[in-house]
């Protein structure tokens, strides 16, 4: 059997579209996208993103051996279908029935037809596409599981604690899980729609506020698709300034979570030092950048404001304060008997499922699968730091807690770094007069949960003629039903916590 080719090779054989970067945007026949699909459907690519255009459908591709070539093909759909890449590849499942809800472009083949985000609640279909009236709202067929004893437990979307929406449906034999479905789609708010002919400063506030949690990340990563598609480099100083808030963001996240878990195994003194822990950090990102969360602050051209020496010296305050409480916790989870009980070998995800997902952060990395933006695709300043990248294989809860924990570790070095090297200078370029002539520009960030993929078009005159954001949870969702099978109904909420997916990132 003949070696695939790599992606750089392949993309070679069609013409690239002018104007896309840094990566290179192919227009491919039927021939070249089933060639892609059996490519992804061998392992030997990786699926980073799939979405909709105008009367087109682009999928954006890794190549597994190579993880710093990444690649755009578009599949032109004058007649509104197109090949199923879900048939061979399933994580483009859930991709596929959104590009049918949102443009009406139809996957031939697809191995589940059923709607995804849209409800039938919206009072119109294809709102991206060519909108028609619609009133209908049908009830969602839910996959089954049949047998003696078998009953259904079904969960939300309205929660008991202060969560977002969203439907489980468990099918189970006594307390053993046989089948979890969930069904999303109920924080949708037409992102991707409030986003067309919108300013690009306009949409820079809309891609902050896509998942609140993450609004660093995917502030950052929006800005840098802008400025690839407008061919500018920022100043160095903002690219420090922007690495810095990405990891206090990283950390109070990371706080939060190691917290929650262990909260969701009864072990409540764990949940209240790193809540404590989690908010010195919000307390002093509003100190530092005038904003708990940093929202706002990482803007298209740089950032928004400037970091002075009292500042500087709270954050280095905030690193002493976690390097000497943090350790203790660490002891504490690590000897607790009874909370490794509960973490130790539950919802285990499968290395090769990891992989075949493609999933991102503590989710693959504790999985065997040691992606990370900040290495594989390495962009400024973390070119010039020194990190390491976590990797576990075991794939269960513990193991995501652990990733966790190291990668707190790996914050506080990198913010440690960033506050000694951080360069002087301005902090922030006008992009807004910079001459845009149809460009675009696609950008892969590294946010807490994994990475964030961003992909722009602007118009001539400088507004944004279409964005497309693709959350980390996209490929992690999937992966929570999957690992959920053969364990008790109880330990549902530390498996969900373990993977911490975003409701409203992955809605749009």
């Amino acid at each position: 059997m003949p070696h695939p080719p790599s992606l750089s090779e392949f993309v070679q054989r069609f013409e690239r579209v002018e104007h896309h970067r840094p990566w290179p945007r192919v227009e491919v026949d039927a021939s070249g996208w089933q060639t892609a699909t059996d490519h992804l459907a061998t392992g030997a690519w990786t699926l980073s993103g799939l979405w909709g255009d105008a009367q087109a459908v682009h999928v954006a591709l890794l190549d597994a051996m190579s993880s710093s070539s990444i690649a755009v093909l578009t599949l032109p759909c004058p007649n509104g279908q197109f090949p199923s890449v879900a048939a061979q590849h399933p994580p483009a499942i859930r991709f596929e029935r959104t590009v049918r809800d949102l443009f009406g472009i139809e996957s031939q083949n697809s191995p589940d037809s059923r709607p995804w985000l849209d409800h039938g609640r919206w009072g119109l279909q294809h709102p991206l596409g060519e909108p028609t009236t619609c009133d209908v709202a049908t009830p969602y067929p839910f996959l089954s599981a049949e047998g003696d004893s078998m009953h259904q437990i079904a969960v939300g979307p309205v929660h008991a604690g202060i969560i977002e929406p969203g439907h489980f449906r468990f099918n189970a034999n006594g307390e053993t899980i046989v089948r979890l479905e969930a069904r999303l789609g109920y924080t949708h708010k037409g992102v991707e729609t409030l986003m067309r002919g919108a300013t690009i400063e306009q949409v820079a506030k809309l891609a902050g506020r896509v998942s609140g949690d993450s609004t660093v990340s995917y502030a950052i990563a929006f800005a840098r698709a802008v400025e690839a598609a407008l061919n500018v480099e920022i100043p160095p100083r903002a690219h420090w300034l922007r690495a810095l808030m990405a990891e206090l963001e990283r950390l109070a996240n990371h706080f939060g979570d190691i917290g929650a878990i262990c909260n969701d195994a009864a072990f409540a003194l764990m949940h209240a030092h790193c809540a404590v822990l989690r908010e010195r950090v919000l307390r002093v990102a509003d100190i530092s950048f005038g904003h708990r969360l940093m929202r706002d602050c990482a803007i298209p051209g740089g950032v928004a404001l400037d970091l002075d020496a009292p500042k500087v010296a709270v954050l280095r305050a905030l690193l002493a304060e976690i390097g000497q409480r943090f350790p203790p916790l660490v002891e504490l989870y690590d000897n607790t008997a009874s909370l490794q009980d509960r973490t130790v070998s539950t919802g285990i995800l499968k290395p090769e499922l990891a992989s075949q997902f493609g999933a991102g952060g503590y989710v693959g990395r504790a999985s065997g699968r040691s992606f990370d933006a900040r290495r594989s695709l390495v962009y400024p300043p973390y070119d010039q730091l020194r990190f390491e990248v976590p990797v576990l294989p075991e794939g269960d809860v513990n193991a995501r807690v652990w990733i966790r924990i190291r990668e707190v570790e790996q914050s506080l070095s990198l913010i440690d770094q960033i506050l000694s090297k951080l360069p002087d200078g301005p902090f922030v370029m006008d992009v807004v007069g910079v001459p845009a002539n149809a460009e675009e520009g696609i950008a892969i960030v590294e946010g807490f949960r994994g990475d964030i993929l961003v992909w722009v078009r602007l118009k001539n005159d400088g507004t944004v003629a279409r964005c497309h954001l693709r959350d980390p949870s996209w490929f992690q969702w999937p992966l929570l039903e999957a690992i959920i099978e053969g364990n008790i109904v109880a330990d549902f909420p530390i498996c969900n916590k373990s993977f911490n997916c975003s409701y409203s990132g992955h809605d749009l």
